[in-house]
């Protein structure tokens, strides 16, 4: 059961750090068009819910949000701050 649990949980990141990446990628379009743009609470709770991977690759993948300090900064401490999470639950037991 524990394995279904771990492919359950590698599906879901792997497709909200896709859904990030489009929303970035998205946002950035939206930008250069004048568009309507994804807002940046939008973007930041992507990446809180688990997408912060794809959040930091996208913003280096589009140079986007990589001037802003809620972002510059944000996105990495959230990545990081997952990563020590996935980190105790792994070997902290």
């Amino acid at each position: 059961m524990e394995i279904q649990g771990h492919n359950l949980a590698a599906w879901y990141v792997a497709a909200v750090n896709l859904v990030a990446v489009i929303a970035y990628g998205w946002d950035k379009l939206c930008a250069k068009r004048h568009w309507w743009r994804v807002s940046e609470m939008t973007l930041l709770a992507i990446a809180l819910l688990g997408g912060s991977l794809g959040a930091w690759a996208a913003m280096q993948m589009f140079r986007h949000k990589t001037l802003h300090l809620k972002f510059k900064y944000g996105v990495p401490l959230i990545l990081l701050l997952q990563m020590a999470g996935l980190v105790y639950l792994h070997w902290g037991r």
